[in-house]
């Protein structure tokens, strides 16, 4: 029998702090259609977040509000409760730029209605016998989730660090929300991966989630982009194609194809925690600076 014993996941303990929603607020009045100017598909193949998320983030909250029963370990429910609350201010921050949307001629509904029955309906709660069916589906989503947020970091990692948005004259008000919601993704991104570590922490369901969700969210991202793109009314044959999107991802306005590449073995390795990825000083340093954060603890203050 041999004796090497599995690399278990280690986190980087300066990594973690306690996790608090700041609630912001944002106003879209003048930010323009293509708030990256020029480049409606830099523009639209992010706005494609606005889409996913707010319907994603409640589906992310639903989820762990179920699985908190589970939780034996105190620190833990601590970080998961403070998750929760962040995600659930995600969802109405990225909600809200939906109607500046339509107001500008793009109306997001036929698609977010998929969106919604996709979270609702599909990755809903199912009508299963208590016991083992009931917590083999809690299990799944839980560990779904994990893999998402493996994603949610990186781009939150990625926005962090975009300077060419920058450079591009990208709308400051977008920017912020983007990068808010980064460094808020940064701050937590190893919640969703020790909460499924601490319920179940298959190796082969880490696996075929993971399969499960990139899948989706390529394709939901793609079909995003490529729906905005047709549907903008200042364009004409609009299209989306994965060379732009490599295209941009070489000019830094978007994530390079490469980087998203690499961003797969480092999730699949035994040893993987989402800790060695990203800096959570970086990430409390922008919140620091951030308008909308300044101001949702300006506000917070006054009312204490």
């Amino acid at each position: 029998m041999s004796n090497t014993q599995p690399r278990l996941p280690r986190p980087v303990e300066s990594e973690r702090i306690p996790l608090r929603a700041r609630k912001v607020s944002f106003s879209w009045e003048d930010t323009p259609l293509h708030w990256v100017p020029g480049d409606p598909f830099t523009t639209h193949t992010i706005n494609v977040l606005h889409l996913l998320l707010p319907a994603g983030e409640r589906w992310f909250v639903h989820v762990y509000k179920q699985v908190l029963p589970y939780i034996r370990d105190e620190r833990l429910r601590e970080d998961v409760i403070g998750f929760i609350g962040q995600e659930a201010m995600h969802s109405q921050a990225h909600d809200a730029v939906l109607p500046h949307l339509k107001d500008q001629g793009l109306d997001p509904t036929p698609y977010t209605a998929q969106v919604d029955w996709l979270f609702e309906k599909l990755l809903g709660d199912r009508t299963l016998p208590p016991g083992r069916p009931r917590r083999w589906w809690l299990m799944e989503r839980v560990a779904l989730i994990a893999a998402i947020e493996h994603y949610t970091a990186f781009l939150g990692d990625w926005v962090l660090n975009a300077g060419e948005l920058d450079r591009r004259g990208a709308d400051p008000t977008m920017l912020d929300l983007l990068r808010w919601h980064g460094a808020e993704e940064v701050e937590h991104r190893s919640v969703a991966f020790e909460l499924f570590l601490h319920v179940d922490g298959s190796y082969a369901r880490r696996v075929r989630t993971w399969a499960t969700a990139f899948t989706a969210l390529v394709f939901l991202w793609q079909r995003g982009t490529r729906f905005f793109m047709e549907n903008d009314p200042t364009l004409i044959d609009g299209r989306a194609t994965f060379k732009e999107f490599h295209r941009r991802g070489r000019r830094g306005l978007l994530p390079s194809t490469g980087a998203v590449i690499r961003s797969v073995p480092r999730y699949l390795s035994h040893s993987y925690h989402p800790s060695q990825e990203g800096s959570t000083e970086q990430a409390v340093a922008y919140l620091a600076t951030s308008p909308a954060a300044l101001a949702a603890e300006k506000s917070r203050e006054s009312a204490a």
